[in-house]
């Protein structure tokens, strides 16, 4: 698939580090598309239904893919939202595309551009603040009836990305990719997979990170081997239990694990296989990371996941819910078995 020159990266990059200096109405003046609403807003007021119009966001390419992931969601949501078609753009390979199963019968951004569409960046909103999001509308509907695609603001924020489930799980599980999967796990047996997230990893290197974000996201074995433990003693199965452990750390650094029973460590595996089976796992226990996330949210089985995370949870049985300490709502899991 295509993607930005380097000429065109150096330039969206300098926009983005000015304007992220901006506020207020010098912030919104940066935007071609918000001068064009101010001459244009009788007909943004008259605008009941934009069929010319498509919306993007484009995939963080210096991110891991749980946070691309998020972008790609967040774009398809908000057109939704603002009543347009949607439109592809690329992750940061081809091989996640495929994997993914994203992009299949989607309208692709750089087939627009050469079929004469312009490009048009739109101003970050809160989406919990009415006003912001009102502006965002209105801007795309005075594009209405032209060729234009409206590009969202570089990690447009969307929380509740389970939104859009149901067309992950549908991309994901007709991809043909699903048919080269290499799956470990012994369907006789009732397969429990646990996320720790340790250090972040991108194309082979470790991104370091500060203090502040590691805090934030960190939770030590003592929280995954308590809920583990719950886990396993309200488990209503038949089966034979077997646990997949999927970690940057070192095996060495979870053997308080191998106590209970069949674990496996799973540093051998790479992204895309430690995706899949996230995915694939009878039980997923999540940490604060959006790699594990997005598996959850294609996962047909039960999820335990922090409670205190950026991104909303359905609220249904299937999700269970755990305190910064391990702790979690029995009743609740027990029902998750039922």
């Amino acid at each position: 698939m295509e993607r930005e020159t380097f000429t065109q990266k150096i330039k969206r990059r300098m926009c983005y580090e000015i304007r992220r200096r901006l506020s207020g109405a010098f912030y919104l003046m940066s935007f071609r598309s918000y001068w064009h609403y101010l001459f244009n807003k009788k007909k943004a007021e008259r605008c009941s239904l934009n069929l010319t119009c498509y919306y993007a966001a484009r995939p963080n390419i210096g991110a891991g893919i749980g946070h691309q992931m998020a972008n790609w969601i967040a774009g398809y949501w908000f057109a939704k939202r603002f009543s347009v078609k949607f439109c592809n753009i690329p992750f940061s390979t081809d091989e996640w595309d495929a994997f993914l199963g994203f992009g299949r019968g989607e309208t692709q951004y750089y087939d627009l551009l050469k079929n004469g569409y312009n490009v048009r960046r739109l101003p970050g909103f809160d989406e919990h603040k009415a006003t912001e999001v009102s502006l965002n509308q209105a801007i795309i509907n005075s594009y209405s009836g032209t060729k234009i695609v409206l590009l969202a603001y570089q990690d447009q924020g969307y929380d509740d990305q389970f939104g859009v489930m149901d067309i992950l799980k549908e991309k994901f599980y007709s991809a043909p990719a699903r048919k080269t999967d290499v799956i470990k796990y012994d369907r006789e047996k009732f397969n429990i997979a646990v996320h720790v997230r340790r250090t972040v990893i991108i194309a082979n290197k470790v991104i370091e990170e500060n203090d502040e974000v590691k805090a934030r996201r960190w939770l030590s074995n003592d929280y995954y081997e308590k809920v583990l433990v719950q886990v396993l003693d309200n488990l209503e199965t038949d089966k034979s239990i077997a646990i997949w452990l999927f970690s940057t750390g070192r095996p060495e650094e979870f053997a308080e694990f191998s106590k209970y029973g069949e674990v496996h460590f799973c540093s051998d595996m790479n992204e895309y296989q430690s995706f899949a089976h996230l995915v694939y796992a009878d039980l997923l226990i999540t940490s604060k990371s959006s790699f594990s996330y997005k598996p959850a949210l294609m996962n047909n089985g039960i999820k335990v996941c922090p409670r205190n995370f950026w991104h909303g949870y359905p609220k249904t049985k299937d999700w269970v819910l755990c305190e910064n300490d391990g702790t979690l709502d029995l009743n609740k899991l027990k029902e998750a078995f039922r």
